[in-house]
């Protein structure tokens, strides 16, 4: 990175921070309500409008959307993602910007979810909202074998807990887990938190151990895989894909993932934009562009494997 890219890269961060900082970082109930109104606007405002076809659909109480690309559209495929946001914040209008781009870069039918959000509804709700699509989904619409799980930030979390909950079960697994930035240790003890607090521009700890806190409720246990997946089974995972920014708080939940995944001979690849931040792919900016394009590659390359499997 030249001296006149890195100008606008800590400028741009910095304009991020101020924004965040006003659209409210506290789990007061006010500055929560107004957080969560913030979010689901900008949400609906960066999602991509065209070449897309949204449907809305429920199973039992749950609501979902289904976004597939007009163009170029594998139907064969699914991609399941759980939106971010903390387990506090987000609804189908702030999935919808990330869903819908992940369907226009693989080509597969994205099914998002709004799952039931602490601190209304802690732990395990937002799980159990989860396996409830899974087995939708995988009840005669796809083979297991033809679904990613993906998430990014919390969800991130929630698809790793999933996923593990799966291997602990001995039932058929996802193709795959595509992860941006996720959130595997509610600890809060990693390094990255003191190493980039002052550049990363959307999250604090303080705001990330809140959040923690009000997802685990009465149940209070960080360090439980059920939380921080991290320190929960590993081995025996599908292949992973895991993007994260530089300039984030949660660098090391994805550093450490991919190093406890390898050493349990397991598949991880790591993506790290060196200008990026946590979950830098929701913004329209030439990184995310470029962001999403290099994950459209690597799932073209495990479809691949898989006709040749065939």
């Amino acid at each position: 990175m030249d001296n006149k890219q890195k100008n606008h890269n800590d400028t741009l961060l910095m304009a991020l921070k101020v924004v965040n900082f006003i659209s409210g970082s506290s789990l007061e109930e006010a500055d929560l309500k107004h957080h969560r109104k913030v979010m689901e606007r900008a949400g609906k405002l960066a999602a991509p409008k065209n070449d897309i076809e949204v449907k809305p659909f429920s199973v039992g109480s749950l609501k979902c959307e289904e976004i597939s690309p007009e163009f170029a559209h594998n139907p064969n495929f699914a991609v399941l993602y759980a939106h971010g946001g903390g387990y506090v914040t987000g609804k189908l209008d702030y999935a919808r910007n990330l869903a819908a781009k992940i369907a226009l870069a693989t080509g597969f039918t994205t099914i998002s979810f709004k799952y039931r959000l602490a601190p209304e509804h802690p732990y395990p709700a937002a799980f159990d909202d989860a396996v409830t699509i899974w087995d939708y989904l995988t009840s005669g619409k796809f083979p297991p074998e033809n679904i990613f799980i993906a998430g990014d930030s919390a969800g991130g979390n929630l698809a790793l807990c999933l996923t593990q909950k799966l291997l602990a079960d001995k039932k058929p697994l996802p193709r795959g887990l595509l992860l941006f930035s996720p959130w595997t240790d509610m600890t809060g003890t990693a390094s990255s938190y003191e190493i980039y607090k002052d550049k990363d521009p959307i999250l604090t700890r303080e705001y990330v151990l809140g959040a923690a806190k009000a997802y685990m409720g009465e149940n209070f246990a960080p360090k439980d895989p059920l939380f921080s997946p991290l320190f929960g089974e590993l081995k025996g995972l599908p292949p992973v894909y895991i993007m994260a920014g530089r300039n984030e708080i949660l660098l090391d939940d994805s550093l450490r993932l991919k190093e406890k995944i390898t050493a349990e001979g397991g598949r991880a690849v790591l993506d790290i934009e060196e200008g990026g931040w946590h979950v830098y792919q929701q913004m329209p900016l030439p990184i995310a562009t470029q962001a999403m394009k290099r994950l459209a590659a690597y799932v073209a390359s495990e479809i691949t494997e898989i006709n040749q499997n065939m």
